[in-house]
C-alpha cells in the first residue's frame, strides 16, 4: 500500500519511495548507471542473493526503470541484459543528491561513491535551479504541500 500524506493522498516522493525506495534497487540503479547490465555482473557488485535480485530486476522493469534486452554470444545461449530507460537515466539526478548528501553528512575516510561529470569530464553537481536558470542555496527554497 503506498504511503499516504495527511491529506489521505499520496504525494510524488511517497509514490517513488513505495516503487523505487528500497536499498537494493537503489543499488541496482547505482550500478546500472555505472554500466552494468549482466546479472552475474549485479550479483558480484553488490553482494546480493540471486533471488532477491531477480525480483528486484523484475520491479524495476515492472516499473519502467529498466528494459531487458536478449544478447546472445558466440556458442552460448540467449541471455537478458539490463539498461536504464528514460526514466531511470532521469533518476540518475536522485543518486546524485543522494551520494552528495552523504559525502557531506556521513563522511568516509574511504568514499567509494560514485561522481557524475559533464561531458568534458568535469564534476557536475545536483541544485535546485529557479525559472531563470539561477542556482538556489537551501535556505532560498521553499517545501510546501500541493
Amino acid at each position: 500500500m503506498p504511503l499516504t500524506d495527511p491529506s489521505g493522498g499520496t504525494c510524488s516522493i511517497a509514490r517513488t519511495i513505495t516503487a523505487l525506495g528500497d536499498r537494493w534497487s537503489l543499488l541496482v540503479l547505482r550500478e546500472s548507471a555505472l554500466g552494468t547490465t549482466r546479472f552475474s555482473d549485479f550479483r558480484s557488485r553488490l553482494g546480493i542473493a540471486s533471488d532477491v535480485l531477480t525480483d528486484r530486476l523484475q520491479a524495476l522493469v515492472d516499473r519502467g526503470v529498466l528494459e531487458r534486452t536478449a544478447y546472445q554470444e558466440e556458442g552460448s545461449r540467449t541471455r537478458t541484459e539490463y539498461r536504464l530507460t528514460e526514466a531511470g537515466r532521469e533518476f540518475q539526478v536522485v543518486l546524485g543528491a543522494l551520494g552528495t548528501w552523504g559525502r557531506e553528512h556521513l563522511p568516509s575516510e574511504r568514499d567509494t561513491g560514485v561522481q557524475w561529470r559533464d561531458a568534458a569530464g568535469r564534476p557536475v553537481r545536483v541544485a535546485f535551479v529557479d525559472e531563470d536558470g539561477r542556482v538556489l542555496q537551501p535556505d532560498e527554497v521553499a517545501v510546501s504541500r500541493r
